[in-house]
């Protein structure tokens, strides 16, 4: 049987299509997310769906809270460096400059949206607006901020997941930010 390394190796990652769903997986799970699963998303890597319940709770205690969460989906987390104190920060220098990114191409944060702008699930967004649209800029941004942060985070994740669904998207995602540039 293959590991979840190799049946994601063996896919192209690299679609615009693709980007978009593992994207839109780090956001608050949803219906639009169960569809995806019951769809086939991660069929070859799960031996069954979660139900979204189990996927909202997941997401919650990983990355929200209450108290202490294991694995922050934010860039400005894990690369403010400086002082311990500055490592619980958010908005920091890095999110300035992600934003920064995000107006050289006249993007603006989707109302909808609640979070962060350097959020896991927006930089992958932003870098999937590249990779159809500027593809010569998708490695300046890749380098700049998702490689930089990245690997931590989804090692965190990898490690303090309870569903295979998460721990299977950490490696998918981890496989499309080391492959795209």
């Amino acid at each position: 049987m293959a590991t979840d390394r190799e049946v994601v190796d063996d896919r192209d990652v690299r679609t615009p299509d693709t980007i978009a769903a593992i994207a839109r997986c780090w956001r608050y799970p949803d219906e639009q997310l169960e569809t995806a699963l019951a769809d086939g998303l991660f069929e070859e890597e799960l031996s069954t769906t979660p139900t979204i319940d189990d996927l909202q709770e997941e997401y919650t205690r990983l990355f929200v809270g209450p108290g202490d969460h294991p694995c922050p989906p934010y860039e400005s987390i894990y690369r403010n460096g400086g002082s311990e104190e500055d490592a619980t920060q958010v908005l920091g220098e890095s999110t300035r400059s992600v934003v920064d990114w995000y107006r050289q191409y006249d993007l603006v944060q989707d109302s909808t949206w609640r979070d962060l702008p350097d959020h896991i699930a927006v930089e992958l967004e932003f870098a999937g607006h590249l990779s159809e649209n500027d593809p010569d800029a998708l490695p300046e941004f890749l380098s700049e901020h998702p490689q930089q942060w990245m690997p931590a985070f989804l090692a965190a994740v990898e490690e303090h997941a309870r569903l295979p669904f998460y721990r299977h998207l950490a490696v998918a995602t981890n496989h499309l930010v080391s492959s795209m540039d």
